[in-house]
């Protein structure tokens, strides 16, 4: 056998072990927690841990599953990267173009060639504070609203969506209510898609409001400021191109 079939040989030797190892550590998982849905298992070049990714969030372990890491961080001390923020940007991307955008709350602004998605809830405080205090100091950026009512946590929200939802001019009953607590006259009895946002949001595993989705699809949770706000539109921007 020559050198190159032997390198190509153990090279598919270390590919088969790599996946076996992660095999077996799913495995020893599930046996543990068997409720658990797990996406997926990578092992990392970092002391032998192994990125476990399930209920949208990054938990680490070693080849035995002897223990267990959860909410914490993996950062490369050189030069700083944080690593579990960088895989969990990347684990939980959405893919824009398949967002329904026709059931969003469409609002222009400026000449509106910045696209953002986000997922709010109408009586979700953080919600208004990101309208009111940060998206309102944006310019050039077409906002797409989906409504999306958190009814355990605020039982009237879904009602106020629907009354949004079906007024003559939806993006200004929006604004009406978020900057001056109007809601429109209308009795919201018209067909909405609340029902099929809230089914998207279980897909995406959108769990709290506000949730931004930018063009390059990564997401970011929270009434950011304006300015974290305009960097992820611009490397979103800079990405697509």
């Amino acid at each position: 056998m020559s050198k190159k079939w032997i390198a190509i040989f153990a090279a598919s030797l270390l590919v088969a072990n790599a996946w076996a190892d992660e095999v077996a550590v799913k495995k020893a998982i599930e046996a543990t927690y068997p409720k658990v849905k797990i996406d997926s298992v990578v092992k990392t070049p970092y002391a032998g841990l192994y990125e476990v990714f399930l209920d949208g969030q990054i938990i680490y372990t070693d080849e035995k599953f002897s223990f267990l890491i959860a909410e914490g961080r993996l950062v490369e001390p050189k030069t700083k990267r944080d690593i579990t923020g960088e895989r969990m940007d990347e684990l939980t991307k959405v893919d824009f173009a398949s967002l329904p955008l026709d059931q969003a709350i469409k609002v222009v602004k400026g000449n509106g060639s910045r696209k953002l998605v986000v997922f709010s809830d109408p009586d979700c405080p953080y919600c208004k504070r990101l309208e009111q205090k940060e998206l309102a100091n944006i310019n050039d950026v077409t906002i797409y609203t989906f409504l999306f009512p958190l009814e355990q946590l605020h039982p009237d929200a879904a009602n106020k969506s629907r009354a949004i939802w079906c007024a003559p001019d939806r993006a200004k009953a929006w604004n009406d209510w978020i900057f001056n607590g109007q809601l429109p006259k209308a009795q919201g009895t018209c067909d909405t898609p609340i029902e099929k946002l809230a089914e998207l949001g279980r897909k995406l595993n959108v769990t709290s409001t506000p949730t931004l989705i930018f063009a390059d699809g990564k997401r970011m949770l929270g009434a950011y400021p304006a300015k974290d706000i305009e960097k992820a539109m611009t490397t979103a921007g800079t990405t697509k191109k």
